[in-house]
């Protein structure tokens, strides 16, 4: 059967948005921590100490309720253009999805807000050094008066919900002018800016003038600093932070200005698959900057094709000329940058029990089990098969058939991950399986499963190449994330050594 788009653009106060900050991501107050009596409006600090005796910060947020989580979409991306899903590109065009995904999107998103309307406390914890003092001067704390809240009536160049209104020609901070809007989020938005002495392009993130946002913020930045000291010359293709600074009680955080996401690209390609040559570039790119992140303790929890910039949106046609033929863009230049660490997670840290964008998530996280550098790799499985196809491989929202499509996608479940996986979430299994399809299940979705195709199928063993790269996503894929393949092993698999011609 054809395959289900990602319905695009989800409700109006949320979206996919690859610079999201995430302060979604749910935590818990440490047993034995010790308040340090610091705090602002709406928000504290404790310090505490981590599984190996290393000193820790807390930031506890209970200024709001925690905000929608991000659903990735596909359809009406005319209608949430405002939403777009980039770091610092410009997005295009719109798709059609399945009425029946567009409807799952819908009641989701209703479950979501009606969960976050319930939420008053967040907690943020990360194992990083203090934010510098440098970083401290930058993002002030706000005076309570100033400060804005949904619903609330704010300052002038706010609007209600505390997003900064952003008009061309502004001037930022004293020494940007702002160009245009690109993208908006619940964080707050991205503009594209000049500096007014150097006429140096850059995008800047400019984070609601909300506490819990302000806080995650310093979170991020904790995180973006790391990576910028521990590769000074950016040879692991991670964004950099070139500054930041608070404008108006507003944290900015500026970087280089890219190109549009590679879903982006996707979309505008009418999702049609990648050459096999931009796939194992893409490929070689993406396992090194996730290598350099698992170096670093770090593990990046929201791989998906709309956190991968292109450097440069530069192409070129290719395919038939004749009438009514659908000619296809190809890459100039394949150099991508990874981006989007507001849910970076330190591997010694407390993780939250969900993590990753739906498409993109490991069996582990679904099933409540421990998680860890492997959720990447699965996420990196995903992400090739996508780029092989042009549609992402599990586009679903509901958990048991989630894991149903994987068992008809990557193979029965082990008997070990049952066994685990029975303890933590028994509504999901019936004996020794999954309980999939049960009385519950709807016709549609049985249907829907069972049309789904093997990795064998989906990528046919047709040529060498196609072999290798088939074997590579199978090891990304593994179920069992103690056998699943490790960055280090992924960057020596013989597909990534293959000579593959540049596409005509």
């Amino acid at each position: 059967m054809p395959p289900r788009k990602k319905v695009a653009g989800s409700t109006a106060t949320v979206t996919s948005t690859p610079q999201t900050v995430s302060s979604a991501r749910s935590s818990r107050r440490i047993a034995g921590s010790i308040p340090d009596g610091k705090g602002g409006n709406g928000w504290t600090t404790e310090h505490t100490y981590d599984s190996i005796g290393q000193p820790k910060e807390i930031i506890v947020i209970q200024d709001s309720a925690s905000p929608i989580p991000k659903k990735r979409t596909r359809a009406a991306v005319a209608a949430a253009a405002a939403e777009s899903a980039k770091w610092n590109g410009a997005g295009g065009g719109s798709s059609t999805a399945a009425k029946r995904r567009k409807l799952e999107e819908e009641a989701e998103a209703k479950k979501a807000k009606a969960k976050a309307s319930n939420s008053s406390t967040s907690v943020h914890t990360q194992a990083a050094p203090p934010l510098p003092l440098q970083a401290q001067a930058h993002v002030q704390q706000p005076p309570p008066a100033a400060a804005a809240a949904s619903g609330t009536q704010g300052p002038a160049w706010d609007d209600a919900e505390g997003h900064y209104i952003v008009k061309p020609d502004d001037i930022i901070g004293g020494r940007y002018k702002i160009v245009r809007l690109l993208g908006q989020g619940t964080f707050g938005k991205v503009v594209e800016a000049r500096h007014i002495e150097s006429r140096r392009k850059v995008a800047i993130k400019v984070i609601r003038a909300v506490q819990k946002y302000r806080d995650a913020s310093k979170i991020e930045i904790r995180v973006l600093e790391t990576l910028k000291k521990n590769d000074p010359e950016n040879s692991f293709k991670c964004i950099h932070l070139t500054e930041y600074f608070d404008f108006r009680n507003h944290p900015c955080l500026v970087s280089d200005l890219y190109g549009m996401s590679v879903f982006d690209f996707l979309k505008l390609n009418h999702f049609q698959p990648f050459p096999e040559r931009h796939i194992q570039d893409f490929a070689k790119s993406l396992l090194a900057s996730v290598q350099f992140l698992h170096s670093l303790k770090l593990v990046h929890t929201d791989l998906k094709p709309e956190n991968i910039l292109l450097v440069s949106n530069e192409s070129r046609l290719s395919g038939p000329r004749r009438a009514n033929a659908r000619s296809k863009s190809i890459l100039r230049n394949t150099d991508i940058r990874l981006i989007d660490f507001g849910s970076a997670t330190f591997a010694n840290e407390y993780h939250s029990s969900v993590v990753s964008t739906r498409h993109y998530r490991a069996p582990e996280i679904i099933l409540g089990l421990s998680w860890s550098y492997p959720c990447d790799m699965f996420s990196i499985g995903c992400i090739l098969v996508e780029f092989f196809t042009g549609d992402a491989l599990f586009q679903t929202h509901d958990n048991l058939e989630h894991l149903a499509m994987m068992e008809v996608v990557m193979g029965k479940m082990p008997s070990r991950m049952v066994e685990r996986g029975r303890l933590k979430k028994p509504e999901f299994f019936k004996g020794n399986k999954i309980d999939f399809p049960n009385p519950s299940v709807s016709k549609s979705s049985r249907k829907f499963v069972k049309g789904l195709k093997a990795l064998k199928d989906i990528i046919p063993s047709t040529n060498p190449t196609s072999a290798l790269f088939l074997d590579l996503v199978v090891r990304l894929l593994d179920f069992d994330p103690e056998t699943r393949i490790t960055v280090d092993q992924a960057l020596r698999h013989p597909y990534l050594r293959q000579a593959i011609p540049e596409p005509p």
